[in-house]
């Protein structure tokens, strides 16, 4: 079985593309292409399919996928430990956040004292980050109201708030606080049921038998922002993420259940290699 071939393969599997992976292995693209070719020929199998936009796994090939994230994980591991004395000066890790607030300060503080690194940051919603953590497809992930499991290192980060998303020249607009109570039959624009700050205002709801009136339900905070700005209803907005625009304002709501806890996480198996546990290091600062 050749080695090369495999880490080819594994590569292309993990970017979903021959030039992201030929950039991951600082080889050329043909080099990729004749890699993964050779294996597939030789095996008499078809691992990838390629299309117009990207490239995808057979069945076959995602049941290879698997061994080889865990193989490769394994030695990347064995690397890790044996150059654990050395200086970070050069390396990769791979980020995923369900959302940029938390992370960027990290980042930046990251890049401050290793220079070197070159991060790779995945954005999505709490699912898709804690499924890029379990995969492997990340090395850390920055997680909200995430349950604790067998195998997975968790640090808490910070506690943040639910907000009101307003128009900046809404009636509420000056307020401290406004009292969850207060949303009852309010006509509101909000983030899809599986986002975290979504479901946990619902919950709050819930518990304090209030209903607003949601007008829409839209699939990123980017579009709650412009639907606020537009006076098309009020949003909800977790305290770590509300952006710097003079067309809105948020002020935190009063009641009960309205707090979120965020963490840092890692497979518990991972939590001591070096670049992991300086990235943890520089979150907490």
């Amino acid at each position: 079985m050749n080695l090369f071939q495999l880490r080819a393969f594994d590569a292309v599997a993990r970017e979903g593309s021959f030039t992201k992976a030929a950039a991951r292995l600082f080889i050329s693209q043909p080099a990729v292409t004749g890699h993964v070719k050779a294996l597939e020929d030789h095996y008499q199998i078809t691992l990838l399919r390629r299309t117009a936009r990207r490239v995808e796994l057979t069945k076959e090939g995602t049941k290879l996928a698997a061994i080889t994230r865990a193989m490769f994980g394994m030695a990347e591991e064995a690397q890790a430990l044996l150059e654990a004395n050395r200086q970070l000066l050069t390396g990769r890790l791979e980020v995923a956040a369900d959302g940029p607030h938390m992370v960027m300060p990290m980042l930046a503080r990251l890049r401050a004292k290793f220079p070197g690194i070159t991060v790779n940051l995945r954005l999505g919603n709490a699912q898709d980050t804690l499924a890029a953590l379990v995969s492997e497809h990340a090395d850390v992930a920055v997680l909200t109201e995430v349950e604790s499991r067998k195998g997975m290192y968790l640090q808490s980060l910070a506690q943040s708030r639910i907000c009101a998303l307003l128009p900046a020249r809404h009636e509420w607009a000056g307020e401290h606080e406004i009292a969850l109570a207060s949303l009852h039959q309010q006509i509101m624009v909000l983030r899809e049921p599986t986002s975290t700050t979504r479901r946990t205002f619902d919950e709050a709801c819930v518990l304090a038998s209030i209903q607003p009136r949601v007008l829409l339900e839209l699939d990123s905070r980017e579009a709650v922002t412009e639907a606020v700005a537009a006076d098309l209803g009020v949003g909800i907005v977790s305290s770590v993420e509300v952006s710097h625009d003079p067309r809105i304002v948020a002020v935190p709501l009063a009641g009960e259940g309205l707090l979120n806890q965020h963490f840092i996480g890692c497979l518990e198996r991972r939590r001591d290699l070096r670049l992991i546990k300086a990235f943890f290091e520089l979150a907490v600062m």
